[in-house]
């Protein structure tokens, strides 16, 4: 496998990316993470927080977070680290995002749990990702509004562990020119 990879991974709140993401990155031997929550964090005062009926400052706010993790992420990369990066980037945002992204070949995983196995996950958290949002409505986005690119899995009934080491051994099917 070359190196370095720069490897997006998305899903619904709760899917698991953050989780997946961190142990992917950890996998590598110069591995670095960004995580799309501690972007979004970094507007301390004025966030507007995207919604099912989105006004345009969210929408701006989140094309804004969007770019600033591309940047970041590349930046990593471009210094030679194997690169994760995780948000939820769904429905038609996905492209844009992956436009801001320099760096090509890049690799995107969409880790698409049934929303079953997502409302187990989100009563064990220690955050709510679900305050605005209902997980049917943002799984609904998921899977009827996102391209289809890059490598999807279910994964309901996977551990963590398992789903990096699927990733791994798929990574080529995950890469977007």
């Amino acid at each position: 496998m070359t190196s370095p990879h720069l490897i997006v991974i998305t899903g619904i709140s709760a899917s698991g990316k953050t989780t997946v993401g961190r142990l992917l990155a950890d996998s590598f031997s110069r591995g670095a993470f960004v995580e799309g929550d501690l972007v979004r964090e970094m507007v301390r005062t004025g966030r507007v927080d995207m919604s099912p009926d989105p006004s345009d400052d969210a929408l701006a706010q989140l094309r804004l977070r969007y770019r600033q993790s591309a940047a970041l992420a590349d930046s990593f990369h471009e210094a030679g680290f194997d690169t994760v990066v995780e948000d939820v980037i769904i429905g038609e945002e996905l492209p844009g995002y992956l436009a801001a992204l320099r760096t090509r070949p890049a690799h995107l995983v969409v880790l698409a749990p049934a929303p079953a196995a997502v409302v187990g996950r989100e009563h064990g958290r220690d955050k709510d990702g679900y305050d605005i949002w209902s997980i049917e409505a943002l799984d609904k986005v998921l899977r009827e509004q996102t391209p289809r690119l890059g490598l999807w899995l279910d994964t309901s009934d996977m551990t963590p562990d398992a789903v990096v080491r699927e990733i791994l051994a798929r990574l080529p099917e995950s890469r977007i020119d």
